[in-house]
C-alpha cells in the first residue's frame, strides 16, 4: 500500500539531496517501486505486505495490525472471473475498534479503570537528575515522547516522523503545556498546495495554513477511563488522544495540562487483544492489571460523553478548556472515511 508515511519519506528524501526544481521533475517520472530504495538510503524498514480475507475473523484481523505495527489491513478475495487477487476493501484500526464500541456497549461500560493504570498508551519518564540536583545535559523533560514548539521547523518535524515511524508530534509550550499537534496529514496539506518550499516554515507559520474545519486536538487525563474513550470512538472519528496533567498532577505540584503521555488507536487496541507474538496462532485473553479494587468512585458507571468528563477536543486556536464539557463532533461520511483511510489515517 501506498500511505502517508511513503510520502513522508520522499519529502524527506528530496529535501535532502535535491533542489526544488530538481525533485519536481524527478517526481514526474518516479515509480512507486523504487520506494524500496530509498527506504534503504534513509535507514527505515520497508513496510510490511499484508493482507487478510474478508471472512477471516476480527480477531484474526487486529492480531494481524499488532503484529506488524499497521494501521490497516486490505481485505483481499479472487476475482472469479479472471482469478486474480483484488482489493474488496480496507479494514482500519478506527473502524474495528469503532465496531467494538458500538457492539460491545455492556461489556464497555465495565471499562472503568483509569487509562493510566491499564498501562494504555506512552508515558513521560520520571525526571532524572544529577547529583548537583540539575538535569544531565541534553536532558529531555518529555522522554521517550517526541515533541516541538511553534518555533520548530516542519522539515525536524518530518524527520520525527521519518525516523520514529509516528505520525503525531504534540507542540508544547516553554512550561510544557500543550498547545497543539502537528500530524502527518498537516504535512500532506502543504505538497497539496505545492508548497515544497514550505518545510522551512516554523510550525506556528504552518498551522496558519491547516483547514478550519480541522476538528481539533482530543485529550484527557491518565485518570480518565477505557470505557470514556471508547463512548468517544463510538461518537467520532479519534486517532490519538493527548494526555494532560489535571487536577490530580496538580494538586501533586504539577502543571495543569503540561504533557503526560500520548495514547493511539494501537495501544487502545492491544489492550483489548492483548500482546500478540509474530507467528501466533492465538492468544489468551490479556490477565486482570495487577491494580487494587476500584473504589467506589472509581467503580462507578462511566459517564456519557455530554457530561463533565475531562476527555474533550481542543480547537486550533483556543486554549485546552480542561475544565469544560467536550464537544462531540457528529459522526464523519463514510467518503470522509475513506479519504482519512487514503490519508494515512
Amino acid at each position: 500500500m501506498f500511505t502517508v508515511s511513503d510520502i513522508i519519506h520522499l519529502i524527506q528524501y528530496y529535501y535532502r539531496s535535491s533542489s526544488y526544481d530538481a525533485a519536481a521533475a524527478d517526481v514526474e517520472t518516479f515509480r512507486l517501486e523504487s520506494l524500496r530504495d530509498i527506504e534503504k538510503q534513509l535507514g527505515v524498514a520497508p513496510p510490511p505486505l499484508l493482507g487478510e480475507h474478508p471472512s477471516a475473523t476480527l480477531f484474526d484481523a487486529a492480531k494481524l495490525l499488532i503484529q506488524t505495527h499497521a494501521r490497516r489491513v486490505p481485505l483481499l478475495d479472487t476475482d472469479t472471473e479472471t482469478g486474480h487477487e483484488v482489493i474488496v476493501s480496507i479494514l482500519t484500526q478506527y473502524r474495528l475498534l469503532k465496531f467494538i464500541s458500538i457492539n460491545c456497549g455492556r461489556e464497555i461500560q465495565q471499562l472503568h479503570l483509569p487509562l493510566r493504570r491499564l498501562g494504555i498508551g506512552t508515558y513521560v519518564n520520571p525526571p532524572s537528575v544529577t547529583p548537583n540536583g540539575e538535569p544531565p545535559e541534553g536532558y529531555n523533560p518529555f522522554h521517550p515522547i517526541s515533541t516541538a514548539t511553534l518555533d520548530t521547523t516542519v522539515f525536524d518535524v518530518v524527520h520525527m516522523f521519518s525516523e520514529r515511524g509516528i505520525s503525531a508530534v504534540p507542540i508544547v509550550d516553554d512550561e510544557g503545556i500543550v498547545v497543539n499537534l502537528y500530524e502527518t496529514v498537516d504535512v500532506i496539506t502543504l505538497v497539496r498546495l505545492g508548497a515544497y518550499q514550505s518545510l522551512d516554515l516554523t510550525i506556528s507559520e504552518a498551522l496558519n495554513q491547516r483547514s478550519p474545519d480541522f476538528p481539533g486536538v482530543v485529550i484527557c487525563t491518565g485518570s480518565d477511563s477505557l470505557g470514556t474513550l471508547m463512548q468517544l470512538i463510538k461518537k467520532r472519528r479519534v486517532h490519538r488522544l493527548v494526555v494532560v496533567e489535571g487536577e490530580e498532577e496538580e494538586r501533586r505540584g504539577g502543571k495543569k495540562g503540561r504533557l503526560l503521555g500520548i495514547i493511539t488507536l494501537s495501544d487502545v487496541l492491544r489492550y483489548l487483544v492483548g500482546n500478540v507474538s509474530i507467528g501466533e496462532a492465538r492468544h489468551d485473553p490479556p490477565p486482570t492489571p495487577s491494580e487494587p479494587p476500584a473504589t467506589p468512585d472509581t467503580a462507578q458507571s462511566t459517564p456519557p460523553l455530554d457530561s463533565s468528563s475531562v476527555v474533550q477536543e481542543r480547537t486550533p486556536t483556543e486554549e485546552i478548556p480542561l475544565n469544560s464539557a467536550p464537544a462531540v463532533a457528529d459522526p464523519q461520511s463514510q467518503e470522509a472515511e475513506e479519504k482519512a483511510a487514503v490519508d494515512g489515517e
